[in-house]
């Protein structure tokens, strides 16, 4: 007769699922914020509007997100076109919202938008509004994730 030793796990299906939205979710905010602070500097740096400097802010963000999940998914062996499949499936919705939130932040605190790069106020509006845009995604990564959608594609927990 073979014996089989069950050790008892206290992280419960939905612990596991809320610690995976946290990471998901800091993940794709690390890869939004370095697009967003990019897309600021360079469109302050070359002098453009408000809009043209959020238009490449937001685009930034895209990429830069997106990147985040590609380049580990490449480096485990998946193909490009599976990878790049997976990372839109995994970060559209989480960018999207973290872009809302933080461009609306940024448009609604009095001289966030047009405060220098060298100042407090502007890296304290931009802190406020990327830690808002996370509190914002979360839960939409977190029921993405219960559903087998979202970053549980890109890390196999798909249903």
């Amino acid at each position: 007769m073979e014996h089989h030793h069950h050790t008892q796990s206290t992280d419960s299906p939905a612990t596991f699922n809320n610690l995976l939205a946290l990471k998901a979710t800091l993940h794709c905010l690390s890869g939004c914020a370095i697009g967003e602070v990019l897309g600021l500097l360079i469109g302050s740096a070359l002098g453009w509007s408000n809009f043209g400097t959020v238009a490449l802010a937001i685009v930034l963000a895209f990429l830069t997100g997106y990147t985040f999940t590609l380049v580990p998914l490449q480096n485990a062996g998946m193909g490009w076109r599976m990878a790049a499949g997976t990372a839109l499936a995994a970060d559209t919705a989480s960018i999207a919202v973290m872009e809302l939130v933080d461009n609306l932040t940024m448009l609604l605190i009095p001289g966030a938008m047009d405060a220098p790069l060298d100042t407090g106020m502007f890296w304290i509006s931009l802190l406020a509004s990327l830690f808002l845009a996370g509190l914002a995604a979360l839960p939409l990564n977190r029921w993405l994730i219960g559903r087998g959608r979202g970053h549980a594609l890109a890390h196999g927990h798909a249903h």
